[in-house]
């Protein structure tokens, strides 16, 4: 339904690029926000929302999607996983470039954009490869990716093992002004790897993937960064020594940032116990030191963006023996409810927790996306921080219903998204 006026009344407002955080009205025209507090003078909405009890916060930035259109639609579309976005709060999302056909040229990002426009619930945001194919060998047409719409660039998981053919893809990223979303992962370490190496793979017999997998990748880009000036972004860190390797390049100003996936956050290798398949992720859960790592870098802003790490698949691809299955999470239904469980936790403020999701992302991306003020595209999200909910198949929206996170008590729960002043998304 598409209003063109519309107030939301009596909300608590908590916009976390301003720390605005008060009770008050919000009043939207045309796709933005006209005006916060009383009403323009002859103002009136078409559709008033009472939002009392409610919390009011900018639409979530998800840094990693993949919504499996096109080439992989058994597991799920554009229609279908943007649908699941906006029942988390999901306004913009970034689509990883290892799609089939792969994002490296402007009639793939073209052709993305436009489906998300005609079927989608939510602004996608194409990320181009870095390298032709995502094969590491060939530099892309990074100036045409980036005028069809990519903000990002990156490989996906694809790894560029030719440090050389990196540095030059960083040299000529940074020219166009992109930054570069970085795979943390040495192929050759982690290759043939299941799951984090250390005590619980030795007792399940699961071959595992070492912690230096992760940092000889990191010290590699960091340096790489150094040098050439580029800007870096590490999607998705799961170590504790990658944390501090990062804090520590970023205070002599290598201009890096990374996420985490927002399951790293709660679980651990422990989950994997009785072979769960829906814990079998990439990079896989590490240790309990690990995990308490991640949310105090996620909480000092070391780490500044949560993102879903969405991967939804068929019902098949979690049901074979666990070194056959495939790694990933359906995640953008819960990734609300889960930053909501760190301030729960006392991890961090509300303002603070709001933040990685929404202007921050936005900030990597260097877009305007993620505010509430004055003149910015009304994407909006209302949630009942106290609402207390457990995900099931039956409530399931994305295609995909691989989440270790059915039947576990979430709190905090979406009442309504809106994007670019539309509502898309209504929970009475």
């Amino acid at each position: 339904m598409a209003e063109r006026s519309l107030t939301i009344a009596n909300g608590r407002v908590l916009d976390p690029a301003s720390g605005l955080d008060q009770i008050t009205d919000l009043h939207l025209s045309g796709g933005r926000i006209l005006a916060l507090g009383p009403a323009p003078e002859g103002f009136e909405p078409q559709r008033l929302i009472d939002a009392t009890g409610l919390v009011v916060c900018p639409g979530l930035v998800d840094l990693c999607a993949r919504l499996r259109e096109p080439g992989l639609e058994h597991k799920g579309t554009i229609e279908s996983e943007t649908r699941a976005a906006v029942a988390g709060g999901i306004t913009t999302l970034c689509c990883p470039p290892d799609t089939s056909p792969v994002i490296d040229t402007p009639a793939v990002a073209q052709l993305i954009r436009r489906r998300a426009k005609t079927r989608g619930q939510v602004r996608v945001l194409p990320v181009g490869a870095l390298t032709k194919g995502l094969a590491g060998q060939q530099i892309s047409e990074m100036a045409a990716l980036k005028e069809a719409g990519c903000p990002a660039v990156g490989n996906a998981d694809h790894p560029i093992r030719n440090t050389r053919v990196k540095r030059r893809a960083l040299e000529y990223a940074a020219t166009f002004g992109l930054i570069s979303f970085l795979h943390p992962a040495d192929h050759d370490l982690s290759e043939g790897g299941l799951v984090h190496e250390g005590r619980v793979s030795t007792q399940l017999g699961l071959p595992g993937i070492p912690e230096a997998a992760e940092t000889v990748a990191v010290a590699r880009d960091l340096a790489l960064a150094e040098q050439t000036g580029a800007r870096v972004h590490f999607r998705g860190l799961s170590t504790a020594r990658a944390t501090e390797m990062l804090a520590e390049a970023r205070h002599r100003g290598v201009a890096a940032s990374a996420d985490v996936s927002a399951h790293q956050l709660f679980l651990t290798e422990d989950d994997l116990y009785g072979f769960n398949a829906n814990a079998h992720v990439m990079p896989p859960l590490r240790t309990a030191r690990d995990r308490d790592a991640l949310r105090a870098a996620v909480a000092s802003g070391a780490i500044s963006a949560i993102c879903s790490d969405h991967r939804p698949h068929e019902p098949d691809a979690k049901l074979a023996p666990f070194p056959q299955t495939r790694p990933g999470i359906s995640a953008l239904e819960t990734l609300l409810s889960l930053v909501l469980a760190l301030v729960a936790d006392g991890v961090m403020d509300l303002g603070t927790a709001l933040a990685r999701v929404t202007c921050n992302p936005a900030e990597i991306l260097n877009r305007a996306y993620g505010r509430i003020e004055v003149g910015a595209r009304a994407d909006l999200c209302l949630f009942d921080l106290d609402e207390r909910w457990r995900p099931a198949p039956e409530h399931w929206l994305s295609q995909g219903q691989n989440t270790p996170f059915f039947g576990r008590e979430l709190q905090g729960r979406v009442r309504y998204t809106l994007s670019n002043g539309r509502l898309v998304y209504e929970r009475i």
